[in-house]
Order: structure tokens, then C-alpha cells, then sequence
């Protein structure tokens, strides 16, 4: 199972991607956790990658397209791998194929912009041990408050509505282009191109991990 999964920030591809990575016995390939992995070895391209972020400036696409294909060269991506968070670009996607890093399915959760945002909007937490609540959908026992230590919860200034916004205006702007570049190419033919599926990421999480899980079994 070679797996890119798609959709906007908030739309739970990380949950999903816990459980398919359970039910594939294949790694999540994350581009941050590859650098630092490269930085931190002293590599080739975690050096020339450390020079560019020292200078504040973005890794070039050939570095990471790079980092990629050493991290699918490991054992653990023998059965396959999970691509969340990448591709981000049109760039990116064009580079992966034209590398020939394989991809079975690319895999949409949508998810509506207002139901991101009340998701996320509504969420606090409790500095102190980490547990998450949620005003509407996991609220504690008494508002505000966690339920263990009686404490005041806090919201996250990641989690206010007009941060979540400018996110998925950085999305809309940048990545969902990437929606219709996955879905031409299943629908093309061409040898090597992906199955392209899309499931609703609204409902219980177990009703999405089912329909993501069918989704990938045709």
C-alpha cells in the first residue's frame, strides 16, 4: 500500500493515517521528520538542507524530493508507506513522479471549510497534562474546567478560528490544486498512475477509518 493522502488541515488525515498505518503495517512519511533525521546524521542533503533553513530560507524541492527516496530505500517501506502533509505543491507532485516514487492511491478526506473550524475553534486543553476537550462534541464536566484537576482550560492560539482560517486560505491557495492534478492522472490511463479515492471526513472516526478503509480495498 503506497498511499498519498489529501485534504485540508483539520480534516483528521492524522487519525486516519494512524489507522491505515496499523492496517498496512507501513510507515508515515513525514518531510520535517526526514530532515531533522538527515540534519541530525550529518548526511549530504541534511547538510546542504541545515545551510538553507540556517539562512531562514525554504529546503528546495530537489533536496526533499532527495530525502524521499533515501527514506523509501529502508527496510520498513518494504510493504509500502503513507504520504501525509506531502506533496504541498504541484512542484512537489511533478518531481515525486518524474522520480518514479510509486503511488497505488491518493486518498481525499473532505471535509467543508465551517466544520474545520468549529472543530478546531472549539477545542481546549489543560496545559498541565495535555488532555484535549471540546465545547461541543468532548465537553468537561464543568465549563471550563478539567475534569480531573479542576483547573481552567485554555484555547491554543493555533486553535482560534482566524488562525484556521488564514490555514485554510493557505491551502485553497496552495495545495487543493492537487486534488484535480491526482484525480487527471488516475482518470488518464497512463501506466503507473494512482487510484484517486474521496471520502467525507465528517462523522464518527470510526465511520471514517471504515469508509477509508473500503475505499482502498477497490
Amino acid at each position: 500500500m503506497r498511499l498519498i493522502l489529501l485534504g485540508a488541515p483539520g480534516a483528521g488525515k492524522g487519525t486516519q493515517a494512524n489507522f491505515i498505518k496499523e492496517k498496512y503495517n507501513i510507515p508515515q512519511i513525514s518531510t520535517g521528520d526526514m530532515l531533522r533525521a538527515a540534519i541530525k546524521a550529518g548526511s549530504e542533503l541534511g547538510l546542504a538542507a541545515k545551510k538553507v533553513m540556517d539562512a531562514g530560507g525554504l529546503v528546495s524541492d530537489d533536496i526533499i524530493i532527495g530525502l524521499v527516496k533515501d527514506r523509501l530505500t529502508q527496510p520498513d517501506c518494504a510493504q509500502g508507506y503513507l504520504f501525509d502533509g506531502f506533496p504541498r505543491t504541484i512542484a512537489q507532485a511533478d518531481a515525486m513522479k518524474d522520480s518514479g516514487v510509486a503511488v497505488d492511491y491518493v486518498l481525499e478526506i473532505a471535509v467543508p471549510d465551517e466544520s474545520i473550524i468549529e472543530r478546531i475553534d472549539g477545542r481546549r486543553c489543560h496545559p498541565g497534562s495535555g488532555r484535549v476537550y471540546h465545547v461541543k462534541f468532548n465537553p468537561p464536566k464543568v465549563e471550563g474546567k478539567d475534569d480531573v484537576t479542576g483547573e481552567d482550560l485554555v484555547q491554543r492560539d493555533d486553535d482560534k478560528a482566524e488562525v484556521v482560517k488564514k490555514r485554510l486560505d493557505v491551502y485553497h491557495s496552495q495545495t487543493e490544486v492537487l486534488l484535480g492534478y491526482y484525480n487527471d492522472w488516475a482518470q488518464s490511463g497512463q501506466a503507473g498512475a494512482p487510484k484517486y479515492r474521496r471520502i467525507e471526513g465528517v462523522g464518527p472516526v470510526e465511520e471514517i477509518r471504515d469508509a477509508a478503509f473500503a475505499a482502498l480495498s477497490k
